[in-house]
């Protein structure tokens, strides 16, 4: 298993959202630990679809996103990272005003290849599951 990077931090993950996609959604890291990360959004009118919920791509960002993190923390030095597969289960709608969690936790950790589980919560309620493979990139 690849060495833990303790510098993948809620803080240094802070100072690189802003300006990105995840950032410019709303994405907000609140825990980034060996076994799990944490992220919200709250949920306003940019994260909607035209009828009014969450539009699935959300759902996929912050999932991905709060993943990633995980990923960083377990690259080795020089190493970065690319998913090769996702698939999301949505299990009730998400509207404005909602506090979405998700919560990553590792389920493979591998030199080449990276599985996690992401579940995403309202009200301490699971409202979707996530899975994802990351491929791990040697350095160029």
């Amino acid at each position: 298993m690849p060495r833990l990077d303790n510098r993948i931090t809620v803080d240094s993950v802070r100072s690189v959202l802003d300006g990105s996609f995840p950032g410019n959604l709303g994405i907000e890291p609140l825990e980034v630990e060996d076994d799990h990360t944490t992220g919200r959004i709250v949920v306003d009118h940019r994260h909607l679809h035209p009828g009014g919920f969450v539009h699935g791509g959300v759902w996929t960002a912050l999932a991905d996103t709060v993943a990633a993190w995980g990923t960083f923390r377990h690259l080795p030095d020089g190493h970065d990272f690319t998913t090769v597969e996702l698939k999301l289960n949505v299990f009730a709608a998400g509207v404005e005003g909602d506090e979405l969690i998700a919560r990553a936790e590792p389920q493979h950790i591998g030199r080449r290849t990276q599985v996690w589980l992401v579940r995403i919560t309202r009200d301490n309620k699971q409202v979707a599951v996530f899975t994802l493979t990351q491929m791990v990139l040697r350095p160029r």
